[in-house]
């Protein structure tokens, strides 16, 4: 079976792009990056070491220390489809984190982002 495209995608370059819709929207960096370890458990060192290794989306996902449990309350559409129907699981990852991108974009709280 032939891997989808986008678990080959560097991680290092769709992270400038998840920056840039959030600060259109006159949110920061530091929210992008506290959502993303929020998902991830990756510390903001961690982080930054694999933007720095330049991984692909696969291996950052296959390397996060410990993938939330709360990602499961994560509920919405991305790219027309339903992120909590996604039955395989790298791509439910990745969707999640472009859903909790958007949330930021369109002014939710940083609490109902990381479902507090």
């Amino acid at each position: 079976m032939q891997k989808n495209r986008v678990y080959l995608y560097k991680f290092a370059s769709i992270y400038p792009m998840y920056i840039q819709k959030a600060e259109n929207k006159n949110r920061t960096q530091e929210e992008v990056d506290r959502i993303i370890c929020w998902l991830t458990g990756y510390t903001q060192a961690e982080l930054q070491n694999q933007i720095e290794l330049g991984n692909d989306l696969e291996t950052f996902f296959a390397q996060a220390p410990v993938f939330n449990p709360n990602s499961s309350l994560i509920k919405g559409v991305v790219c027309g489809v339903r992120v909590e129907e996604i039955e395989d699981p790298l791509m439910q990852k990745i969707r999640y984190m472009d859903k909790l991108i958007d949330e930021l974009a369109k002014g939710k709280s940083m609490e109902k982002i990381l479902r507090s």
